[in-house]
């Protein structure tokens, strides 16, 4: 299973030579006809390319200034605390428990055999990927906070419903659909998360923070999700031996169902707001939940 695995890396390896130099990178080091060549690659028309390199230009004289500006602007802090918030909401939703343990998980739903363990962990990769589409859908036509606030409640009722499955199974003499429903849950689980939190989280973070601080800013969320990544992953197998596998599910459920209530008082609908708009109303002290107004 691990010998598989290095396919997909060693084509990887091999195909990565062949993807050209960020135009952006370029335009950093000075080589503005390379990074203009790059841009005609990704675009059908001259024009937009044009645009976007002298787009580039222009924020490269953008002098980033994230650490004083997090210590000396109250606003550029607030900005932080959403991206990371947003970050250990996505984590904690308990995604990457179902992905990491799930042939645990599905032993514990009562699919013992090797086998179908495996068809399960294979069916949830699967189930991850195709439900991402739903996101690209929903990203800019519904928006960003629908998204989020729908994902979290089918991720809390998966959870709650797998929580059950657990305590129907423990108990003995549970009928013959439950194995089957526990494992339907943590599909619908991972669907939740890859139509809202999982894409959608690493566009508000982009979008969020200001010009000047946004390496920095994004450079803190992105630090709290592997964290918080590590802790989730650690504590799973704890949280059974203490808690039970049910009380562990309905843990899970219940901070989704918190995150719902953090996702209508804190996160903003930024859908077709311009950066420059959401920068401004963040500066101008708006509350989180209104700078994409």
């Amino acid at each position: 299973m691990l010998s598989i695995i290095a396919i997909p890396g060693f084509v990887l390896i091999l195909t990565v030579f062949t993807l050209p130099d960020s135009p952006r990178w370029l335009a950093t080091k000075g080589r503005f006809d390379e990074a203009g060549r790059v841009l005609n690659m990704l675009h059908e028309k001259t024009e937009v390319a044009e645009e976007e390199l002298a787009e580039i230009k222009e924020t490269l004289k953008v002098k980033q200034a994230g650490w004083h500006l997090f210590k000396a602007n109250k606003n550029v802090r607030r900005a932080v605390f959403l991206g990371v918030l947003l970050q250990a909401m996505q984590q904690f939703t308990g995604f990457n428990v179902i992905m990491y343990y799930s042939p645990k998980i599905l032993g514990l739903a009562g699919f013992s055999s090797t086998e179908d363990q495996m068809i399960g962990t294979v069916l949830n990769g699967l189930t991850f990927t195709l439900a991402t589409f739903i996101a690209i859908v929903m990203v800019d036509k519904s928006g960003r906070k629908p998204a989020l606030k729908i994902g979290f409640c089918v991720m809390a009722v998966a959870m709650a419903v797998v929580g059950v499955c657990m305590t129907m199974l423990e108990g003995g003499n549970a009928p013959a659909f439950v194995p089957y429903l526990a494992a339907i849950m943590t599909m619908v689980m991972i669907a939740g998360f890859a139509m809202s939190a999982g894409p959608i989280v690493w566009v508000l973070c982009s979008e969020i923070q200001p010009l000047k601080s946004r390496e920095f800013g994004v450079a803190c969320s992105t630090m709290t999700n592997w964290i918080t990544c590590a802790i989730v992953g650690a504590t799973f197998l704890s949280l059974i031996d203490a808690l039970g596998s049910a009380c562990t599910f309905w843990l899970y459920a219940g901070i989704n169902v918190l995150f719902i209530f953090l996702t209508f008082a804190y996160v903003p609908e930024t859908k077709n707001v311009s950066l420059e708009e959401i920068e401004k109303n963040l500066m101008s002290g708006k509350k989180l939940r209104d700078i994409g107004c």
